[in-house]
């Protein structure tokens, strides 16, 4: 679980919601006729402008916003490098009886095992890769579009209640639900944009730029250990793709 995602979420509806109490009635914020504006607005906006599929697609990718943690590099190279020495003892067989948990780096071991040409495993392991950052980059943008739909539909039950208002200025029972409609069409609009669209879009984008990282240290360690690169000389390359910081903390450790 990833703390920040969900500390995030509960702290901001929270913050949302004691505004709300410390202010009045909260039934003063709930309107069917805002809800039914933005939400299906939202929702139909993003239909249209995406597949069926692609849009049920992006809930799943979604989980990662909350569940998803992503391996250590500096475990993967570790271990990688446990592996490289394995093979230099014992050749690439022996790779059949070590126990990996990581599904892409035991799927390029296999591959290894099978005797398949270097060039070949690393165009299988990168086509993996550019298909998994693929779908992770679909769910992305169905919610940056929720995010830009949010606020355009509410801006539009914005004008809705405000036609409405105008229309019926000699009825003063008329302009209090009709100026409901138009402000908290804004509210909820803004909510779901930057509250939960926009900022789950971003962990996303983060998520698939860490999967990615590690899917391409598992790639240049497969090649290494195919090419039966001295370990040492193995781990200096891997370390070579992580920012300083990773660097620094494998030196401190």
């Amino acid at each position: 679980m990833d703390l920040a995602t969900l500390i995030g979420l509960i702290g901001g509806v929270g913050v949302m919601v004691a505004a709300i109490l410390t202010g009045g009635s909260p039934g003063l914020f709930v309107d069917l006729a805002s809800c039914l504006i933005v939400g299906g607005g939202t929702i139909a906006a993003t239909l249209i402008r995406f597949p069926l599929k692609t849009c049920f697609g992006a809930f799943r990718v979604a989980l990662k916003a909350f569940r998803f943690r992503v391996e250590s590099p500096l475990t993967i190279i570790k271990q990688s490098v446990e592996l490289a020495a394995i093979v230099r003892r014992e050749g690439l067989l022996a790779l059949e009886s070590q126990k990996v948990d990581n599904p892409f780096l035991a799927k390029g071991l296999r591959l290894c095992v099978d005797g398949l040409e270097p060039e070949f495993v690393r165009k299988l392991l990168t086509e993996d890769m550019e298909k998994t950052v693929e779908r992770h980059e679909s769910g992305q943008a169905i919610f940056k579009a929720v995010g830009e739909a949010g606020p355009a539909m509410g801006m539009l039950g914005t004008l809705i209640g405000l036609v409405q208002m105008l229309a019926n200025m000699d009825d003063p029972k008329a302009i209090g639900p009709a100026m409901a409609v138009a402000l908290l069409t804004t509210f909820y609009g803004s909510a779901i944009a930057n509250l939960m669209a926009l900022p789950i879009a971003d962990k996303l984008s983060v998520r698939t730029q860490e999967e990615a990282l590690n899917k391409t240290l598992i790639i240049e360690s497969i090649a290494s250990i195919q090419e039966g690169r001295n370990p040492r000389l193995m781990e200096e390359l891997l370390m070579s793709f992580l920012p300083g910081s990773m660097q620094a903390e494998k030196t401190e450790g």
